[in-house]
């Protein structure tokens, strides 16, 4: 699985990720012209424009060489209708080698098969190629969100249109400002920086287990005293001094994905498996979570941090090997499926809730990732009751 665990870890810069929302599925209707001219570019695409959802049967994906976690991760793209909508529209390579190695191409050249075959699982061969020559090769064990960030990176860099750049962008992009103030004086430090993932600790700074992702959440948002090694110059006191630093939300996206840390450093300098249980919702309200002065955002911004859970990217097994599988609630349906490289089966809830993790068996298949997306009361889920 991954790095380090631990608050130091915090006071490092965030990954840079990106930076509105991309309206739903209706907007993309709106856009028929353009689709219309992608699809006379390549007649081969013409079936790709439908709802990257379940509507007849769900497709797996094969495992080629230790691509559990790859499969996973796309399945989680693939499910989301936001992002196929921007997918849709991307500008079909001019070249054969162009597309070969072009990532967005190939994904959608997946989600076609995926859509258009009658088999129950596909082969995402090619588009494994395609990131061997970006350096993400077979036979390897990845780390779910280190992937994540590998994918998103060549999506955004490989995407030619700068307004879907941006839309993709804004559909994950969370917007954090850091403050730092000297203990001494009045000097303050703001710096904004934008995420792709929230990377939440699991244990506290006394190595205790944080039990419930609001738990983590109020843990990752509370200030920090920089004391020590840590202590920051201080322009006004000319000098090194004790600071304090705090972080606060700024902007959330539609689609949020937050990273449980599951591991940690042993002694031995071996990553050790956190696998302790730990609870998180199928709503979160973040201003139900937060408080004020962890808030760095207007009433209207504030008023659209209600969220679902859409998905779960679970690992079994340890930190040196294991297997990752996908747990996601389909759009259109509000169900719950399992996608475990080419074998998809819908589940409940209650087999969801398994991934909590247990004390007594690290080695047991707990939640990584956690992707939810923003709630539309003006918009309910057919048979939401269901889901709950």
């Amino acid at each position: 699985m991954g790095q380090v665990s631990g608050r130091q870890e915090r006071s490092k810069k965030p990954e840079v990720a990106l930076s509105e929302t991309m309206e739903a599925e209706i907007e993309v209707q709106n856009n028929k012209k353009e689709i219309e001219e992608v699809k006379a570019k390549n007649p081969k695409l013409t079936s790709v424009f439908g709802v990257a959802d379940l509507k007849n049967e769900a497709v797996g994906l094969y495992n080629l060489g230790q691509t559990c976690c790859l499969n996973s991760l796309l399945q989680v793209f693939f499910m989301n209708i936001r992002f196929t909508g921007i997918l849709r529209r991307i500008t079909v390579p001019s070249s054969a080698a162009q597309k070969r190695s072009n990532v967005p191409y190939q994904m959608l050249l997946l989600l076609e098969k995926m859509q258009c075959g009658k088999c129950k699982a596909v082969c995402p061969r090619d588009l494994a190629y395609c990131l061997s020559e970006h350096r993400v090769k077979l036979f390897v064990q990845y780390d779910a969100a280190q992937l994540f960030l590998t994918l998103w990176n060549l999506l955004k860099k490989q995407i030619r249109k700068p307004e879907l750049v941006e839309e993709l962008s804004d559909l994950y992009t969370i917007c954090i400002q850091e403050h730092l103030a000297c203990q001494k004086c009045s000097f303050e430090i703001k710096s904004n920086s934008t995420m792709l993932t929230l990377p939440l600790p699991v244990l506290d700074a006394n190595s205790h287990r944080l039990s419930t992702l609001e738990d983590c959440l109020q843990y990752f948002f509370l200030p920090e005293e920089l004391t020590g090694q840590n202590m920051c110059f201080c322009q006004q006191c000319g000098k090194k001094t004790t600071f304090l630093q705090s972080m606060r939300l700024v902007h959330l996206p539609q689609t949020l994905t937050l990273h449980l840390k599951r591991f940690c450093f042993e002694r031995s300098s071996r990553t050790h498996k956190l696998g302790h249980f730990l609870q998180f919702p199928q709503e979160l309200n973040f201003r139900e979570v937060l408080t004020e002065d962890q808030c760095q955002a207007d009433d209207s911004e504030k008023a659209t941090w209600q969220y679902e859970l859409f998905a779960v990217v679970a690992h079994s097994g340890s930190t040196g090997f294991g297997h990752y599988c996908a747990y996601i609630r389909s759009l259109t349906e509000c169900k719950w499926y399992c996608f475990n490289d080419s074998e998809v089966c819908q589940v409940s809830w209650d087999d969801v809730k398994c991934t909590y993790g247990r004390s007594s068996l690290n080695w047991r298949e707990t939640a990584y990732l956690l992707f939810y997306m923003k709630k539309h009361p003006q918009q309910p889920c057919p048979g939401v009751s269901e889901c709950l």
